[in-house]
């Protein structure tokens, strides 16, 4: 009798374990799952902050156009590379906020400026391009949301702190971006 309470302890711990490597082995893999979805998020703001990047280009080549002297606008468009962290893809997504609104102002300066076909085209590009950016913004913060939810919740932590998993930055709108808009109908 007592050989058969040692043989069923020993299956239970047994069992015991096996549920714990498996359940260890499904966070793990989760947590790698999540981790790839930020990392695909993060790829889409890259594209389609390069994308944008190349439309604010093409829009300052027609406006240099007009206006000799505002070259200095394109040095203040920041070249983007791969393999930026967040809160550098956050910086260069304020210097491009701050050219494309100085594009805009010397645009009001310029009436023939505004009708140009090809400023006209460049401007529904860049419309084109801020929705894709805003898309890629929400799926990369909602990816960010889930990953960070699933690594700080216990007992999650636990495998998450064993794969040094860190909690991810979220992509945040510039200051600019943030302030109510002021709109004038003159």
């Amino acid at each position: 009798m007592k050989e058969e309470m040692k043989m069923t302890a020993v299956y239970i711990i047994i069992g015991i374990v096996v549920v714990l490597v498996l359940w260890y082995i499904g966070t793990s893999n989760g947590i790698k799952r999540l981790d790839l979805k930020v990392q695909e998020g993060n790829s889409s703001i890259e594209v389609a902050l390069e994308k944008r990047y190349d439309v604010l280009t093409k829009m300052l080549d027609v406006v240099k156009g007009y206006q000799k002297h505002e070259k200095e606008v394109l040095t203040e468009v920041i070249a983007l590379r791969r393999g930026m962290s967040m809160s550098e893809m956050n910086q260069a997504n304020k210097s491009m906020d701050d050219a494309f609104g100085k594009i805009s102002v010397l645009a009001e300066n310029y009436p023939e400026l505004k009708s140009s076909n090809n400023f006209l085209q460049l401007q529904a590009t860049i419309t084109d391009v801020e929705e894709h950016l805003q898309a890629a913004r929400r799926l990369y913060n909602a990816n960010v949301n889930a990953y960070n939810a699933k690594i700080v919740v216990f007992p999650n932590s636990i495998v998450a702190g064993a794969m040094g998993a860190v909690q991810k930055p979220f992509f945040e709108a510039s200051e600019g971006k943030r302030q109510d808009v002021k709109m004038s109908f003159n």
